[in-house]
């Protein structure tokens, strides 16, 4: 391992990770700047609430592949730990991005990018419940918090490599942190569900 290639593959995951396609795409089709539309937040969900699914999933693609791309060519440059280091700046950069003044998305779709790359079964475990959660509660933010808690579960209860199980650790606490706002308003009731209706109990007030 050298320390060398391993700063040359953070700075290209965080880098990449920067590239704010949930705050391109909107900007291309839709001619907005997504910032001031719905929760104000650069990324897939406030973009399918603001322009739809067609184009939010345009964005998903996007934020999704460059969370590939630097974890594959992290884990080809530094089999041992590259893809872990590329994986976790990229979706550092995503979340905290130098071109938007490090004001981003909450990493979802750009963390399912890098565990195609290190840990494909889990992702298709973790996209399958997620969307088991979203079809029964139309909450967003509860099937990406349900992924976030399940991830590093799943990692230790299946013997991943420690520095799997460290990475996963880290993912699933940084997402949750991330979602931390949203968690609050789930536990108020007052949450936005995917589509934009509001939770029972706020749309009762």
């Amino acid at each position: 391992m050298e320390f060398g290639i391993l700063v040359i593959i953070g700075i290209l995951g965080y880098l990449m990770g920067s590239i704010p396609f949930s705050y391109l795409v909107p900007k291309w089709i839709g001619k907005i700047d997504i910032r001031s539309h719905g929760s104000g937040n650069t990324g897939t969900t406030n973009v399918i609430r603001t322009l739809g699914l067609k184009v939010g999933v345009i964005a998903f693609v996007g934020d999704f592949l460059k969370g590939v791309i630097p974890t594959y060519i992290g884990t080809l440059l530094e089999p041992s730990y590259g893809g872990y280091i590329a994986g976790a700046l990229t979706v550092l950069g995503h979340c905290y991005p130098v071109w938007l003044k490090f004001k981003g998305g909450k990493g979802i779709a750009t963390s399912a990018g890098v565990l195609l790359v290190i840990s494909p079964i889990t992702l298709a475990i973790l996209l399958a419940l997620q969307f088991i959660i979203l079809f029964l509660t139309h909450y967003m933010s509860l099937a990406s918090l349900s992924s976030a808690v399940l991830y590093p579960v799943f990692s230790f209860a299946f013997h991943k490599p420690l520095p799997e199980c460290l990475f996963a650790l880290f993912l699933g606490a940084f997402v949750f942190y991330r979602h931390r706002a949203n968690f609050v308003r789930l536990l108020k009731g007052e949450e936005k569900k995917l589509f934009g209706k509001q939770s029972d109990k706020r749309a009762a007030k």
